[in-house]
Formats: C-alpha cells, structure tokens, sequence
C-alpha cells in the first residue's frame, strides 16, 4: 500500500508514519498540499493521503478533482478538538487520525484501504486446485481474468499471480472500476494532457503508465463503461494508450489481470460487455469458490484473522474453541472471506474468556451465529448443550428487541457497538459488517436528531454534537 504523508514531517506525525511502514506501507512525503497534487499527477501514485488537519484539505481534494486524480484522504494532527476533527471530515477527509498515533487505528484505516497485507491461506482441494492452475500460468504473458463471488480473494490471487510472474520485481497496480465514476476512470487509467478539459493545468501520468514494466489489475472489470472499453482493447491489443487530449500515443509493457463477481458472458449478451474485450482478457480464467464450496479454508483463515487482530488491537492470541470451529464450518458466509474476516474481528473484541467461543462470534446485526443464520441440518450435529445455550441466548436476544422499530434496533446496535470501540469510526465499521461512509451517515442522522454520539477515540459524548 502506498502512503502519500502531506505535512511537515517531526514529531508525532513521523511516529504515525513509522508505524505505517511497519504494517507494510510504502511511504513518500511533501510538505505542501500542491506538491501532493504534482506528485500523483506525475504518475507517482498513492493509494491514501495522510493530511495534517492544519492544512487546507478541501482545497487540495478540489484540486485534485479538478485533475481527475482520485486518491482517498485521511486527515491526522496533534491536539485537535472534536470541532476541529469533524471540520476535517466535513471537508472530505474518510476518517481523522489523531496523534500521538494509536496503532490499533493505523492498522485499521491501512487495512481498510489495502489488501497488501492478505497472504494466501488455504487448506481445502478446492482452492489448491485454483491455486496449482495459477502457479502454472503465472510466468506468462497472457492475460488472465478471475472470477468469483464478492468477498472470495480475487485481489489476493492477482497479487499471488504477480508475485510468481516475470514482473515480481516491477510494480503492481490496482484499480477498483466499481469505485471510481465513470468521469474520472479515463484519466485515471490512461492519464490526461495538458489543457485537455477544464482543470487540467499539466500533463497526468495514468495507471497504465505508472504500471510500466509490471502488473495492472482492472478490479471489477464489469463496471466499466462501453465506451471505455472500446479504448481499453486497443491498449491490450496493441499496447499503446492515448491520454486523454493526446496526439501522440503512448507506449506501455504491462500485464493485464481483471476481476469480476458478475457473469461477463451474461454481460455480453445485455449489450454491457464487449464480447472482443472478454476474449482478450480471458485468455486463462481462474474462478475462485466460494468459502461455502471450500469448507477446510474457513479454520485456518479465522485462524490467521485471530492472530492479525489480536496484533491489532494488543490482545493475546486466543484458540477458538472446538464447538465455534463446528459453527463457523457449517455457517454459508455468503460474504465469503470478508464476511468471515469481519466477524473473526468481533470475536477478538468481544471474547471474554480462554478461548474463543459461539458466543463471541456474533453476525452483522448482533446476533450469536447460531442465532438462526446457519442451516438447521448444520445445528443439529452440535452437542445438545451447545445448542441449546446458543438457543436460549438467540431467544433472550429476540426477547429484548420486541416492542422495538427495525430502526430503534439498528441504532442501538450502532451506538453500542462505537461505544465498544471508544468512537472509533473505522473499529465500529469494521465490526458492524458496514462501510464508514454508511457508519457516518447514520450518525450524522442520529446527531440531527439530538442523540449524543461518541466523539473519535473517547467514550464520551462529543459536546458538539456532530457524528464526525
């Protein structure tokens, strides 16, 4: 993951940066907000900007903008009040950092905008076979095209494919098509010219050029506009790009890897999909199962995610318990890994005992995992004293939630769990099984309503009211 730190480095702030490096970031740094902006347009990409909160961060997203440069930002700074953190947010920031840093929210706010640091865990033949398929294919050329359900490691198996492809050494670039709009994926990908719209003021280096010599993986390959892909298969075909408001085309020797959860060939016939592109990117397909296709992953992957968090969050490894293996095997995960991996990350925070137990793992909403969620055919193969604790304690759940709104729920669910968290919005989120932008627009609804919300990294009300 690439850090971009835009602020004066000393103090607390190079503490932060420190411990982002330890957690795998690559990290650059400027002082001033315009040589943040110079440096993506020059091709030397970042995934994540750090902002000092003191700096003027509307401007440098509207300028940015202005470029067609889509870059997420933090902000982070030492001593500022709750007005001052929300100011940041309100201002574009995605989450506030406060310093000195707290390691826990380092790693979270990392992990949440990178998948560098998901190694290959595997276990069950179904995936070993993907696995051998990939290895086999790896040193080509060719492009390859990975499908599979959200949630299954598509990104992790291309960064496996690169790591064993001829271009380990270069760079490995990504690009979500999902979350970048259709207006700024252009320039995103092929890079602009000088003057090429309003607000191009110098020439941006794209991703294809920032991958030169390595690898680029188009994620979510299927939510790209036709348009788009008409241009995309002429850089695949003939390996050149034309920047956008260019004369003169660009040359570019990368590896293509796309991803995609939908079915393209369904896509071609809906007229969404170029069926010349889906030849071209499909010379070798790797469709990864889903977690419910490969039971034997499910234990060493709540394994590995116990270890990660509890190394996050400064907790001791805990074993999980024989019967919370039993569950977790026959739950269906249709989130797959994701889905697996968040709920792993409660159950760190929650377990109160020796081992990890049914009782700390808990499903989005709160409920104990045998709440209801797994298969009946499933619950029946457990002990009878282990189910009928997890019955009676999915009965007194369901007890305390009747004579409430599906509203009322959720939002005592949201307050007591960023409680939990001591406000902390990106630990809540996580746990929650929502996105933070989701997490924030329910508190800002509940703030407008007059309900105290817990200000970042306290448990306490903030006094101002917002939901930051």
């Amino acid at each position: 993951m690439r850090l971009l730190v835009v602020g004066r480095l000393s103090g607390q702030l190079a503490t932060a940066v420190k411990m982002a490096m330890t957690h795998g970031a690559k990290v650059s740094h400027v002082e001033r907000a315009d040589q943040a902006t110079e440096q993506l347009r020059r091709g030397q990409g970042a995934d994540l900007l750090m902002v000092d909160y003191r700096i003027d961060i509307a401007s440098l997203i509207a300028a940015n903008e202005a470029e067609r440069i889509h870059v997420p930002v933090v902000a982070c700074g030492v001593d500022a009040d709750a007005k001052e953190a929300a100011d940041a947010i309100r201002a574009g920031a995605k989450e506030f950092i406060p310093l000195p840093p707290d390691a826990e929210l380092i790693a979270a706010v990392l992990s949440a905008v990178a998948d560098d640091e998901k190694p290959m865990i595997l276990a069950d033949p179904a995936m070993r076979a993907v696995v051998q398929l990939a290895d086999q294919v790896a040193a080509s050329e060719a492009s390859i095209l990975i499908t599979g359900e959200s949630g299954v490691g598509k990104e992790v198996m291309a960064r496996h494919l690169h790591t064993r492809s001829r271009r380990a050494d270069k760079a490995f670039i990504s690009v979500n098509c999902a979350a970048i709009p259709d207006n700024l994926l252009e320039s995103e990908l092929f890079g602009h010219e000088k003057g090429a719209f309003t607000g191009a003021v110098a020439r941006r280096i794209g991703k294809f050029e920032e991958a030169d010599g390595g690898t680029l993986l188009l994620d979510e390959i299927s939510e790209m506009d036709v348009r788009l892909q008409a241009k995309l298969l002429r850089a695949i075909q003939e390996r050149v790009i034309d920047r956008v408001g260019g004369s003169k085309p660009v040359p570019v020797n990368i590896r293509i890897i796309a991803t995609s959860n939908r079915d393209l060939a369904k896509a071609v016939a809906e007229g969404s999909f170029r069926e010349d592109l889906l030849y071209r990117l499909n010379v070798v397909n790797l469709r990864i199962p889903s977690l419910r296709e490969r039971p034997a992953d499910i234990g060493v992957l709540a394994s590995h995610f116990i270890k990660k968090y509890a190394a996050a969050n400064g907790v001791p490894v805990k074993p999980i318990a024989a019967p919370a293996i039993r569950a977790i095997t026959g739950h269906p995960w249709h989130g797959n890994v994701r889905e697996l991996e968040n709920a792993m990350h409660r159950a760190v925070l929650l377990s109160a005992g020796a081992e990890i137990d049914i009782d700390a793992i808990r499903l989005p909403d709160g409920r104990p995992l045998l709440g209801g969620a797994a298969p009946a055919a499933t619950a029946t193969a457990y002990d009878p004293g282990v189910a009928g604790t997890a019955a009676q304690m999915a009965d007194a759940v369901t007890r305390s939630f009747v004579g409430q709104t599906v509203a009322e729920m959720e939002k005592t669910l949201i307050l007591d769990t960023l409680n939990h968290c001591l406000g902390n919005r990106t630990h809540a989120a996580n746990i929650l099984g929502i996105s933070i932008r989701t997490l924030r627009n329910k508190l800002n609804e509940y703030a407008d309503d007059g309900t105290a919300i817990p200000a970042p990294q306290s448990g306490v009300a903030n006094a101002y009211g917002s939901a930051g």
